[in-house]
């Protein structure tokens, strides 16, 4: 076992204050922090005793994955997991499944696309279904809003000019009423798009300002505040079709292959498969391939986006339709210590308190490389005090 040292990413979404105090770091820092990756993606490694972890693992990958995950996925590492601090909205997106992954990169590869160039798509082969645990109060975009819901917030707009769009809302077949809106959506000219919009806003204040409008008045306010952000982008108008989640700490999301999202505000463990895949639809100068998301997307409406969890002696499992990562929460105290036993590789993240393993310590945004050739270790805490860590393994 040995401490992971994250690889700090400054996007200009990022906060210069939640990852700071929670690292005890100088508070407001002086570029956004955005994220801190504990993993092995060769984007941005974490380092292990000063070398990075990619090549740690590729040194030794049964000595470090065991046999079972080195059998499965060679010298890699198959999660990446995360701190992530956001306090303007991420870029709507989507990410693609296993099979689109290994397509996309194979074929950017065979066109000679640099992994560095902007307009590249596909960054590795692998698939990247996410899960999001709040720390803090938490806002995000998950998935498609069921259709009736998205039917209801329009008719409550009652904007003249978007509906023409909402006709296009299918209530026999959601999945093809939402891919015409939204391909419709992404599709218009720029002045279209604009004089839409600039049509959309009056009537969300409207709405917004209405302490009876309920659900419509807060997914107007949502709305009015990305607009604002990122005034007439396309992610507006894809913004009016998704649903927003408010999360309370300790809750989570989780989104799978095709389904669009983005995160709002808010500080979070997310975990994830190994992989940097990532389809734009809008809230962002990055590149925007709109063919190429409109094939990754999944239409179908997401009724419920919170992720399936059970609760037991201060553990949280997060069940998960997944393969590459299983994650859980852990309560720590004099009664509940985390005991660390495992076949295969593991990070344990502190984000609350100090835990100890012997001599071995995690203060909050530290965390612990176990390889699957190290023993069983116990996390513990001093009497009297508890802490908080996330245990990640495959």
């Amino acid at each position: 076992m040995e401490h992971l040292q994250g690889a700090l990413r400054n996007y200009p979404w990022g906060s210069h204050t939640l990852l700071a105090q929670l690292r005890g770091t100088q508070v407001p820092s002086e570029a956004p922090e955005a994220e801190l990756w504990f993993g092995a993606h060769s984007a941005a490694p974490s380092q292990v005793a000063g070398r990075g972890l990619d090549a740690v693992i590729a040194a030794d990958p049964e000595g470090t994955l065991g046999k079972r995950v080195a059998d499965r996925y060679g010298s890699h590492l198959p999660f990446l997991l995360k701190l992530l601090a956001a306090d303007e909205p991420l870029s709507i997106q989507a990410h693609p499944s296993r099979s689109q992954a290994k397509a996309g990169f194979a074929r950017e590869e065979e066109e000679g696309i640099r992994l560095d160039d902007p307009t590249r798509n596909y960054k590795d082969p692998n698939p990247k279904p996410e899960l999001i645990v709040a720390l803090t109060p938490f806002e995000a975009l998950a998935g498609f809003r069921p259709l009736a819901q998205t039917r209801e917030f329009f008719a409550a707009l009652n904007c003249e000019e978007l509906d023409h769009y909402a006709s296009l809302l299918d209530a026999t077949s959601e999945e093809a009423g939402l891919r015409a809106v939204f391909t419709t959506f992404i599709s218009l000219p720029e002045d279209v798009r604009k004089a839409l919009i600039d049509a959309i806003v009056p009537a969300a204040e409207r709405v917004a300002d209405d302490a009876g409008a309920g659900t419509a008045g807060s997914l107007a306010a949502m709305f009015l505040r990305v607009h604002d952000k990122y005034p007439n982008d396309v992610g507006v108008l894809a913004a009016l079709l998704l649903n927003y989640v408010q999360m309370r700490p300790g809750e989570a999301l989780f989104l799978q292959a095709g389904q669009l999202h983005a995160y709002l505000s808010g500080l979070g463990v997310e975990i994830m498969a190994n992989s940097d895949n990532v389809l734009r639809g809008g809230l962002t100068s990055k590149h925007v391939d709109v063919p190429e998301l409109v094939k990754v997307l999944d239409f179908s409406t997401l009724e419920d986006p919170f992720a399936n969890t059970t609760e037991r002696d201060n553990e949280v499992s997060f069940h998960l339709p997944v393969d590459d990562f299983i994650m859980s929460a852990h309560r720590i105290d004099a009664e509940h210590p985390l005991l660390v036993d495992t076949d295969g590789p593991a990070i344990v993240l502190c984000t609350e308190g100090t835990v100890r393993a012997g001599d071995f310590a995690l203060k909050p945004g530290q965390a612990a490389w176990i390889s699957a050739s190290d023993p069983a270790v116990t996390f513990e805490v001093a009497e009297g005090t508890s802490a908080q860590c996330f245990y990640a393994r495959v």
